[in-house]
Parts: structure tokens; sequence; C-alpha cells
């Protein structure tokens, strides 16, 4: 048996006036139709609605009453369960400068331990999430019933196909893509959602991304701009050769001698002579 929406008027919820208004806490993963199934129906209904709010609602107990078809005392009771549970802190709190303290709830989607909740609330920093981040292919998985009510996927269907939709996000595939690849064509009926989503992430895998081919390396000679004279480029300044800018053309080299290797046959050549006999006459 489907449970009645507990909100009467979500559109019209007021925003705080003197205290509890809503704050969203940092470092929250996106929103997915499993974030609260873990909590009692009644909590996850209320938690739910908060987390729909828009910042600075009025989520006061009386707040919260005067919205829903719940009493005062079970939202008190829901509200204590989401503490419990790490969704939600109530403080007080006064901006720099301001004279006046002020009661606000902060709420998070996420789930937080107490120790992530003393180092946001004590040193005003971002702490690290402890919990791992779900990945952009298990997300996408799990917001596959926004796109078609009938491939709503369970948490375990999208843990075991989030390995075969990681490469789609890998090829440049964009979320809309994906759901369209996933959603498109589908039969009047689905009977099993997580049967058409693997054969489908396995036979609709788009291909590798087509890379432009590589350049081929190129080897350049200097010439002069006017007479074509090849040289290196400290010999061609501005492009000209030494003529072409008016300047007279150096000497032509002359070969160097080795001195020392042309010494060396002379001995060679001297030591070899001593040893011969002198000729008769």
């Amino acid at each position: 048996m489907t449970n009645p929406s507990p909100v009467t008027s979500s559109a019209a919820h007021p925003m705080a006036r003197s205290g509890y208004g809503k704050r969203s806490a940092p470092g929250q993963r996106p929103r997915t139709a499993h974030d609260f199934e873990h909590l009692h129906w009644r909590d996850a209904a209320i938690a739910g609605h908060i987390d729909r709010l828009p910042e600075g609602a009025d989520i006061s107990i009386k707040g919260l009453a005067g919205q829903l078809t719940f009493g005062q005392m079970a939202v008190s009771t829901s509200l204590r369960r989401l503490s419990e549970a790490g969704h939600l802190r109530r403080v007080s709190e006064r901006d720099n400068g301001a004279t006046q303290w002020v009661t606000r709830t902060y709420f998070s989607r996420t789930a937080r331990d107490d120790a992530w909740w003393e180092t946001f609330l004590g040193g005003g920093q971002r702490p690290k999430d402890e919990k791992p981040v779900r990945s952009r292919a298990y997300t996408a998985l799990a917001r596959l019933g926004e796109a078609d009510p009938r491939m709503l996927l369970s948490a375990r269907d999208c843990a075991e196909l989030e390995k075969l939709a990681a490469p789609w996000f890998e090829r440049g595939v964009t979320e809309q893509q994906f759901w369209h690849a996933l959603t498109a064509g589908l039969p009047r009926e689905v009977f099993s959602a997580r049967g058409i989503a693997h054969r489908r992430l396995t036979e609709k895998l788009p291909p590798d991304p087509v890379r432009p081919p590589a350049e081929p390396s190129v080897q350049r000679i200097l010439e002069c701009t006017v007479c074509n004279a090849p040289g290196r480029p400290a010999a061609l300044p501005g492009g000209l050769c030494r003529p072409c800018r008016g300047e007279p053309a150096l000497p032509p080299e002359q070969p160097r001698v080795n001195v020392s290797s042309h010494a060396a046959r002379i001995r060679a050549v001297l030591h070899a002579g001593r040893g011969r006999r002198p000729a008769v006459v």
C-alpha cells in the first residue's frame, strides 16, 4: 500500500522569520530516488520534503507540522531521528559583526557522522566527506527513473551496472545522451529495467572518440629570401645572406691540417728507413 503524500502545500511553505531557517550543508552528493530509503517511511517523507525546500525556509517543528499532515509530536520525533541518522543539526550562529544570534538548521541529504559535523560547525571549513562519492556512472543510473519511470533501477542494480556505464562517460557521452540511449523506444510494459539497461549498455556502447592523425614530423632548412642560398638561421639574420644584405661574402675556409697526424706519418717513414740495409755498389 502506498503512503499518501505528507505535503499539503509545499509551494506556500513559509520562510523563517525568527530563526530555524534551513541551510544546506556543503559537499552533498547529487539527489537520487534512494537518498532516504534507509529511514522509516515517515522520516524519509519529511526528509525528502525538507530536501526540496529553498534556503531559509521555516523547518521548525511548528512550521513543518503546519505544512504536513503529521502532528507536532510526530514531526519532533522524525527530526530527532534525522539528527541521529546524521542528516540534520540545529545550531545557533552569529555572522561576523552581527549582535544577534540566530537559530538555524543545517540539513544534509548525505548522512554525516559526528566527526564531520564537529569539523564543519566548529571551524567553518568545508570538511572532506569521509564516505566515497558516487561515480558519475552510478549517479546517471540512479537518475534513470527520472527520464522514464519504467527504467527505475534499485541501488543494487546501479552498483552492478556501474562498470558497464563508466565507459560511456569516458567516451564523452552526456547524461542526456546516456538516458536517451537507455530509454528510447521502450516497450509499453517493462518487466526488467535492469535487463534492458544491461543489454543496451553493452550493445549501444559508442565508439572511442576519433582523434585526428598526428602531424608528421617536418625538417626545415632556412634559405635566403632573395637568392635561396641555404644556411643556418644564425647566418641568415632577417632571412638574408651576407651578399643580399650588401655585405662582402666571407672568404672560403681553408682546410685545416692535422699537424699531429701529419708528424706521426713522417716519423713512421723515417723509422722504417733506418732499418733498411745500404745498397751494394
